[in-house]
């Protein structure tokens, strides 16, 4: 598969990601029917946590084949970290992650302000945050554990269960649910980032300082991720050819 199509591929599949999850929580998580029964009609963040879980789940499916479907820097560097992607192919990959969360995010801002008085800032515009940008008011630590912890657990399911050892097929399904599994954990704490591809997009439409906060911690990805390279893999999957 040719270079050009693994980035295109990586940049609609994030894309899709950021839409499709962020999407749900912007449109559907608190919505009510209006006056005057005001009956609530949202999904709330169960519904907002499968919502990410079937847009990764969708993608492995539909682009795996082509780019392997990391739609995620901290998946692209963890694999890299594992022996299982060329470091040459590392940036681009990167590169397409974050412009197509930027895409999506976009996508979602038009269809947003359609609504008359709907206001970005206000609504938070699902981005990640800590401290009053927490949707429970968690400290940076407890964001900064949360993040780390669930991308590293979220790291070990896609790399094991991508394992030329595991059963094969269903890789899909353990990865979309561990994201699932992710997201009903941690919305209350951060919004759910695990993935700074995803926290980019909407953060740069928040503005007020919401790509800092947001990188406060999602930055923070790829430094540690290097840390436990060799905790995670024994050395013997073979590092795949630089071509």
């Amino acid at each position: 598969m040719s270079m050009g199509k693994k980035l295109v591929a990586e940049f609609i599949g994030t894309a899709w990601l950021v839409f499709g999850g962020c999407g749900s929580a912007v449109f559907a998580a608190a919505f009510t029917s209006g006056a005057p029964d005001n009956i609530h009609l949202g999904i709330g963040f169960t519904g907002v946590a499968f919502a990410f879980g079937l847009t990764l789940l969708t993608m492995v499916y539909t682009i795996g084949p082509i780019s392997g479907c990391h739609i995620n820097p901290a998946v692209s560097i963890g694999l890299w970290a594992g022996n299982r992607f060329p470091a040459s192919q590392l940036l681009p990959y990167i590169i397409a992650q974050v412009l197509g969360g930027i895409l999506g995010a976009f996508i979602l801002y038009v269809i947003a302000t359609g609504k008359p008085g709907f206001d970005v800032v206000a609504s938070g515009f699902a981005a990640n945050g800590y401290g009053e940008h927490s949707p429970g008011k968690y400290s940076f630590l407890a964001a900064l554990v949360s993040e780390v912890v669930l991308t590293y657990m979220f790291l070990m399911v896609i790399l094991n269960s991508t394992d030329r050892r595991a059963p094969a097929g269903f890789a899909g399904i353990a990865i979309g649910l561990a994201l699932v599994l992710i997201h009903l954990i941690s919305i209350p704490v951060t919004n759910t980032s695990v993935n700074p591809a995803r926290s980019t997009g909407p953060a740069l439409f928040v503005g007020g300082g919401g790509l800092w906060r947001n990188y406060g911690f999602s930055g923070l990805h790829p430094s540690w991720e290097r840390c436990w390279r060799d905790s995670l893999t024994d050395g013997s999957v073979p590092r795949q050819r630089d071509d």
